[in-house]
């Protein structure tokens, strides 16, 4: 969320640069409740005042043998106003709170702006794409061909969008993963961590999946249940748990920057997206993601950002896949995103780069609404941490990346030089 302190001093600021990425902020109704609450946090604050006083003098008067029937009772009046006062005033801290969560961040002034996806800047190019003599297969082809990608399995074990892999290629899935692990635990400084796949609404909240968003989400329960501590959703991204570590937390200066990173399945409804990419590994229900997380102090988020997308780069240039980085605009970002940088990596069968991580920078967005805080060895102040996280990279996309790029002409698929070791030694399979 937001600073409410920017909601209330610099209102018609924070709606000027929130119009870049196309979001129009209700002023009138912000201000409306503003002003109502100020009105009611005095009113509460001078009840409390006043009843604090003549309780006092009850005291008082009871020491002099007074008869103190007549101040009781202006007590319990007063008890009773302020009581009132208070509910009515945190029914409408409520009600400015579920406004509050569901404004986006604020775009950084580096942001270029854009209504959509066609206004993304690129940044930069690796590797040049190859050029094939012979005619090209896409990896659902390939995969079928021996057997290794079985769609028809996925649609009778649960339905549409789901896939079974198999022998070479449940192989290759897992050889990858295992080595975009062991890149950034060993060489770029990650903890590797396990996390549940199921959380719970205080977790999805905090990394703004709620409530805006309910709907992209598997939950165990109909939305309309009354939430209560069982009232799970699947993963939609290992950034959810693993950010979420650090909710309600103050941390030492010392441990920052904390990097971590999870190999998790990714679940999502794919709401609003009936006919995308309906055929092969692109957009899956289930799908497999090493996500990359940095909890860091603010005057370093920038250049984490910086870092963490290198990192993700690092893998496709090890895998020596042509891949592109581009900076979304202000109109194709994320909720909790004040910048990302998308990267595409090439697939041959479409002729266009198809994304493969995302890597955003949320400032303190997602820490505010987690009370995720830090202590200054300085001043001995607790600050909000900043949080950063990225894909490095989406598992099942970098499967079809590599089954497209290195595919032979006679269907078999060579195996990248760094995945050999992974592979027993296997340098083809078909």
């Amino acid at each position: 969320m937001l600073d409410p302190n920017l909601l209330r001093n610099e209102l018609d600021l924070v709606a000027k640069k929130l119009a870049r990425r196309g979001f129009k902020l209700d002023v009138d109704t912000i201000r409306h409740l503003e002003e109502k609450r100020k009105v009611l946090q005095v009113e509460t604050e001078n009840l409390q005042a006043e009843r604090n006083a003549r309780s006092k003098a009850i005291g008082q008067a009871k020491a002099r043998g007074e008869d103190i029937t007549a101040v009781r009772e202006e007590v319990n009046k007063l008890g009773e106003k302020l009581n009132s006062a208070k509910t009515e005033l945190d029914t409408l801290l409520n009600q400015i709170k579920d406004i509050a969560s569901t404004i986006p961040n604020i775009p950084d002034d580096s942001v270029p702006d854009g209504k959509d996806e066609s206004d993304n800047i690129e940044i930069s190019r690796f590797g040049t794409p190859r050029t094939f003599d012979f005619p090209v297969q896409d990896h659902v082809a390939l995969g079928e061909r021996f057997g290794g990608l079985d769609f028809a399995a996925g649609v009778k074990l649960t339905g549409a969008r789901f896939v079974v892999m198999k022998s070479q290629i449940a192989r290759l899935h897992r050889a990858i993963t295992q080595f975009m692990l062991d890149l950034h635990t060993e060489q770029h400084g990650y903890a590797e961590i396990y996390v549940p796949y199921l959380v719970n609404q205080a977790t999805l909240f905090g990394t703004g999946q709620l409530p805006k968003f309910a709907g992209d989400l598997f939950h165990t329960k109909p939305l309309e249940e009354e939430a209560d501590s069982s009232n799970y959703a699947l993963i939609p991204t290992a950034e959810v748990p693993v950010t979420n570590l650090v909710r309600d937390e103050i941390l030492d200066e010392s441990v920052l920057p904390l990097k971590m990173t999870a190999h998790t399945p990714c679940f999502r409804s794919e709401a609003g997206s009936y006919g995308k990419d309906t055929r092969g590994l692109i957009r899956m229900h289930q799908f497999d993601k090493v996500e990359l997380v940095q909890i860091v102090k603010p005057e370093e988020s920038m250049k984490a950002l910086e870092e963490l997308t290198a990192h993700a780069e690092k893998v496709l240039q090890l895998l020596e896949l042509p891949y592109r980085k581009i900076v979304l605009c202000t109109g194709d970002m994320g909720f909790g995103s004040c910048k990302t940088y998308d990267l595409e990596v090439w697939v041959p069968a479409q002729n266009t780069y198809r994304e493969i991580s995302s890597c955003s920078n949320m400032w303190d967005f997602q820490a505010r609404r987690m009370q995720a805080r830090y202590r200054n060895k300085a001043d001995n102040k607790t600050y909000l941490v900043h949080t950063l996280n990225g894909s490095g990279l989406a598992v099942g996309r970098t499967l079809v990346a590599i089954m497209e790029n290195y595919q032979q002409a006679d269907g078999t698929i060579k195996i990248p030089s760094v995945l050999v070791p992974y592979m027993n030694g296997v340098e083809f399979i078909g």
